[in-house]
């Protein structure tokens, strides 16, 4: 097998979560400050590839064009044999799954670095120890990869270009009204209701908003139409609510424009923050150790529980007291710091 040339191109394999695809630009900015002559490109799933897009230093985003969950080892390798024209001499690979090494295996890279896991260290040339996969940063996890010997200084903050689509195009397209101040609400959270604040909460918060002179726009997928229907029926003033109406790209733009965003612990409050939004975050069963908000601006909520973070999908005790227990008060509050006064100009 061929060794990896100086200025051969760098294939990134990237995550199908919104998020961890978000974090994953702090490993792109690493390496472009380690090899500033090597092109990168990102191959990932459709459901996070647009937000590859937006990262600087990507030169091509490339679908892998398998969902969330789905083996296709087959499919996986005819992939890889597709990219050996490409040359890449180094391929990153971010998830764990053994499925994900197959494709950069396939393609022939020479150097192929991605943490020991699910007994795929035979397809990699280098597998790394995840030992601090319970405790370490995701983002310090991915920028480690990129690094010969670990983290040893800071990583960089993840961020992302603003969209080439702008928000006064999407607002028009969508007929939205031309707020001057607007609070962006994002209650979902694909990975489980575990981590997804009650839509009652929501809708109070929401309704505290308005009354402070804010627009107030609801964000999500087609899966959270949902609750996002909820909330819109509950809060008792206008709200729009664009849960499965927009692109992820579109919904980028609009997160960009807003004044504050109030998210769980979600791929858009990465997003967010990514693109400089003052964020106020509530956490429930994931931990803000982790995955902590990034952004200049913010905030984080939650309870000192005995029994977050406890990572589950669903409240194990059938109660989801960590997020019950937060007040729509005290996320309002935490709104009004980060913007000021609490008053709007």
């Amino acid at each position: 097998m061929r060794a990896a040339a100086p200025d051969s191109p760098i294939l990134i394999v990237g995550p199908s979560w919104v998020g961890d695809m978000v974090m994953a630009s702090s490993l792109v900015a690493e390496l472009r400050q380690r090899w500033p002559t090597r092109p990168i490109d990102m191959l990932a799933p459709p459901s996070a590839l647009p937000i590859a897009t937006l990262i600087e230093g990507v030169r091509d985003a490339i679908s892998s064009d398998f969902g969330h969950g789905e083996l296709g080892l087959a499919g996986r390798w005819k992939l890889g044999r597709s990219l050996r024209s490409r040359r890449y001499g180094t391929a990153i690979i971010l998830p764990r799954a053994f499925k994900a090494a197959v494709a950069p295996f396939a393609a022939g890279i020479p150097e192929r670095i991605g943490y020991a896991a699910e007994g795929r260290s035979i397809l990699l040339s280098k597998p790394r120890r995840d030992s601090e996969r319970k405790t370490a940063r995701t983002i310090d996890r991915f920028v480690a990869l990129g690094r010969e010997g670990g983290v040893s200084s800071p990583s960089p903050r993840p961020l992302l270009n603003p969209p080439a689509v702008s928000a006064r195009s999407v607002e028009q397209k969508l007929g939205l009204l031309q707020h001057r101040h607007v609070v962006a609400l994002a209650p979902g959270a694909e990975y489980g209701p575990a981590k997804r604040w009650p839509a009652e909460k929501f809708a109070a918060l929401a309704a505290l908003a308005a009354a402070s002179g804010y627009g107030v726009r609801l964000f999500g997928g087609p899966k959270d139409r949902d609750i996002t229907a909820e909330i819109a029926a509950r809060a008792g003033v206008p709200v729009e609510d664009l849960a499965g109406r927009t692109s992820l790209i579109e919904a980028a733009a609009l997160l960009a424009a807003a004044d504050i965003v109030v998210s769980n612990d979600s791929g858009l409050m990465h997003v967010a923050g990514a693109l400089d939004r003052p964020l106020v975050v509530l956490y429930g069963s994931s931990s803000e150790k982790m995955t902590p908000p990034t952004a200049p601006r913010a905030e984080i909520v939650s309870l000192d529980l005995s029994c977050r973070p406890c990572f589950q999908r669903t409240c194990p005790l059938g109660t989801l007291a960590c997020l019950e227990g937060i007040e729509p008060a005290v996320v309002f509050a935490a709104m009004s710091r980060l913007i000021g006064d609490g008053t709007l100009p």
